[in-house]
């Protein structure tokens, strides 16, 4: 299922140059989806090219590989400083994670030393908490903030893929929850993963912040694309 941008959608982009990460990871899908929209997409590498971003995109992957060679290449704390000086950062899936202030299981090194994060976002996550990459699932989701993209019959939902997803498990006071994953949706989901008790987090939002547990960019899901440059512009 895809939900391919209007001939309005696909100039939103324009004049913005935003970043992808391109350390590991599906960024080069990312980097379609800014494209897309009419944005330039910039691969980042190396932290010179940090400047004159207007926005950047951490993608799925493995959050301790990105970790690890963002620390290689020099670009944690250059990544680090442009968060708390509020460029617009969106995470998907290991993005979520790197955005996190807290994991609830980091992973370790040979020295026992946790994997870090940038931080930003006042959560904590759960790495993998769906479960494995045969546990991966698709759903729709209801959600918030697209009401631009409203028709007569409404906001469609979002149909997202999970793969070795993570999970919100804690929010601060400043997050806005904007999806969850219910605990029972057999007529919609996929997953092998029983869900008792309580629904799930799996997008939120704080200021400049953006991140989602799973990856629109491969369902040709441009919204939360749209909804991300929406708000490097001011307007969301």
């Amino acid at each position: 299922m895809t939900n391919p941008l209007s001939a309005a959608s696909t100039r939103v982009g324009a004049g913005l140059r935003i970043g992808v990460l391109a350390l590991q990871g599906d960024f080069r899908e990312h980097l379609r989806a800014v494209e897309a929209a009419g944005a330039a997409g910039v691969g980042i590498r190396r932290p010179k090219e940090l400047d004159g971003l207007d926005g950047l995109i951490i993608p799925g992957g493995e959050s301790t590989a990105i970790d690890k060679l963002a620390r290689a290449f020099e670009l944690a704390e250059p990544l680090k400083d442009r968060i708390r000086d509020e460029l617009p950062v969106y995470g998907s899936c290991a993005g979520m994670i790197l955005l996190a202030n807290d994991i609830a299981d980091p992973a370790t090194d040979l020295a026992g030393n946790p994997q870090q994060t940038f931080g930003g976002l006042d959560i904590t996550v759960r790495r993998n908490a769906f479960g494995r990459q045969r546990e991966s699932f698709e759903t729709d989701l209801d959600f918030k903030r697209l009401d631009f993209s409203a028709t007569e019959s409404g906001v469609a939902p979002v149909h997202a893929v999970f793969i070795r997803g993570p999970w919100v498990e804690r929010v601060g006071a400043g997050v806005e929850v904007l999806a969850q994953v219910e605990p029972a949706d057999p007529e919609h989901a996929s997953h092998a993963v029983a869900l008792p008790g309580t629904a799930r987090i799996v997008a939120v939002r704080s200021g400049h912040l953006l991140a989602t547990s799973f990856h629109p960019e491969v369902t040709g899901e441009k919204r939360v694309h749209e909804l991300f440059i929406r708000m490097i512009r001011g307007d969301a």
